[in-house]
């Protein structure tokens, strides 16, 4: 997912994926729009996901006001839960909002289809590809 929204996304402006595990509060400095992507687990934003969130939320509190930001989460089944957390801390660091959370579930519901690897649909991917396309366009044309 999040490299299909980062592929598109490059095609308009200079983009960076990086994983939660290896971004630092300087990317977010340095960056002038985000895409969060992750996965729901348990109900709420994952682990790594949280660990990012905790590492740099007060360093870049107060520096990355009004900047754009999307989010993309992965469920088994309805991932509202990890939206809304994300979308708190976005607002805590008030950044905008430019689309509402894109949500891809996978309905996987028993411990093998949890465990299993996930195949992310064309169209699901097709959404993402629109999702960095839509940030990537904003952010070049200065609509954002």
């Amino acid at each position: 997912m999040a490299e299909a929204a980062a592929t598109a996304a490059r095609d308009e402006v200079e983009t960076i994926l990086k994983p939660a595990h290896e971004a630092e509060p300087e990317h977010l400095l340095q960056a002038d729009g985000y895409i969060f992507c992750g996965p729901e687990n348990l109900a709420a934003i994952a682990g790594i996901m949280k660990d990012f969130f905790d590492r740099c939320y007060y360093p870049a509190l107060g520096h990355i006001e009004g900047r754009p930001y999307a989010q993309m989460v992965c469920a088994g089944s309805d991932g509202e839960n990890a939206a809304r957390q994300t979308a708190r801390i976005a607002q805590g660091w008030r950044l905008r909002e430019v689309q509402p959370p894109l949500i891809i579930c996978t309905h996987a519901q028993t411990p093998e289809e949890i465990l299993a690897a996930k195949t992310i649909s064309e169209d699901d991917l097709t959404k993402c590809r629109d999702l960095g396309t839509g940030m990537g366009a904003g952010l070049s044309l200065g609509v954002f």
